[in-house]
């Protein structure tokens, strides 16, 4: 079974969210403390309670600035540091917190110094994390990053994200939401915007989510056990609150993937190129290849050309489809296989090492059937018929402790 998290985005994410949400499934709040103790850096406190939003309880995280409680003197705000990305992968580096937490961490912060290096056009050494209040986000990305350590998740999913809209002030005078740094950081990822006013997703929500989550969907198929609430700080009228759903996959021994299936008919063609191109196509690497008589319009027969791949190399089997064929054009579709996981077991038998093919149903063994090049070879050496010797082999099978 794979642990999993599934961030529902419905109203944003920002980074004490986020905390909150982690802390609210459960994480254990000493050994949280004591990790992020080790951090050093001071200047804040934190108060970590619990908190209603619209009639729902979740969990309340808040980075208290030491300068904020007595902000009438304002000589405090003169002695804040201004940190840079080395400065903070330094205190990162010389922290008690556990290896993999320093590498999300630093993964969280670099995607944010990128987003505000492109959008103020400065190189990265400039840029400098006063904006996002430089201890709140240190506390909220490591924070984070540790909550994430201690859930020992093994995949993250979150869903579209929901910005929001209008305005917001910040140091560089009014933005449009998302603002820029936000915008930046999202590329790539889906999100949406509604009506409501305000800012739902901040540049450091944005920058936790995109290193988390594996990708951006409707809740996957998954047995929830836990449900953590992070609330946020500001009322939009709506349930302000990170849910975080914690589970496991359904059915996660079933190897799933997702694949293209790539289709074209063909009624003009010299049948000899089949022959030619189903091999090709196998040996690029295609998982399957299959002809489909049909017939076509004008009473036409034709054949229907399937192939079977991976994400990656639909190009590379477009091009060859289209320059080993008479085919103008291609249809595309996105598929999810399911398959059992699959072994080679070498088998001795009375004729000699023979390859089997294995599979195994959450890590037990399923069933195994004789490779067909290798009954082909023993039938050969033999003199045997094929028949005969799948029999043997299959018999085989039987009795071999898998």
């Amino acid at each position: 079974m794979e642990k999993i998290l599934y961030f529902d985005c419905q109203s944003g994410i920002s980074g004490d969210m986020s905390v909150a949400a982690l802390l609210d499934l459960g994480v254990d709040q000493q050994l949280f403390l004591k990790l992020l103790g080790t951090l050093n850096v001071d200047g804040y406190q934190l108060k970590i309670s619990s908190k209603q939003s619209h009639g729902i309880t979740g969990t309340d995280f808040d980075v208290i600035l030491e300068s904020e409680q007595h902000s009438h003197s304002h000589s405090h705000h003169h002695h804040a540091p201004h940190r840079n990305l080395d400065d903070i992968i330094k205190i990162i580096n010389r922290s008690g917190i556990p290896a993999q937490t320093k590498v999300m961490s630093r993964e969280i912060f670099e995607k944010v110094a990128v987003a505000e290096a492109k959008v103020h056009d400065k190189p990265m050494d400039q840029i400098h994390f006063h904006e996002v209040g430089a201890i709140d986000s240190i506390v909220d990305i490591i924070g984070a990053s540790i909550c994430m350590t201690l859930l020992e998740v093994e995949k993250v999913y979150a869903s579209p994200l929901h910005l929001g809209s209008g305005f917001v002030k910040c140091a560089h005078g009014t933005l449009p939401i998302p603002a820029p740094a936000t915008a930046e950081i999202l590329k790539g990822v889906p999100s949406y915007a509604t009506d409501l006013k305000g800012e739902l997703v901040t540049p450091t929500g944005a920058a936790i989510i995109k290193t988390l989550a594996s990708d951006f969907i409707p809740q996957p198929l998954m047995r929830v056990d836990k449900i953590g609430y992070g609330v946020g700080k500001k009322d939009f009228g709506i349930l302000n609150a990170l849910r975080v759903f914690s589970g496991e996959t359904a059915n996660s021994d079933l190897k799933r993937e997702k694949l293209v299936v790539l289709e074209t008919n063909i009624d003009d063609m010299n049948p000899e190129i089949y022959s030619h191109l189903v091999p090709l196509l196998l040996e690029k690497g295609a998982h399957d290849v299959y002809l489909t008589h049909i017939l076509m319009k004008k009473g036409r027969p034709g054949i229907q050309v399937n192939v079977l791949c991976g994400e990656d190399n639909v190009w590379e089997f477009e091009q060859i489809l289209f320059s080993e064929t008479t085919t103008l054009g291609i249809r595309k579709s996105l598929t999810d296989r399911v398959c059992l996981d699959r072994k080679i077991v070498t088998m001795n038998t009375a004729y000699g090492e023979i390859k089997v093919k294995a599979a195994y149903l959450n890590g037990t063994f399923f069933k195994a059937a004789p490779e067909y090049e290798e009954c082909k070879r023993v039938a050969h050496e033999q003199s045997m018929s094929l028949k005969d010797t799948y029999q043997i082999i299959s018999r085989e099978i039987d009795e071999y402790p898998f």
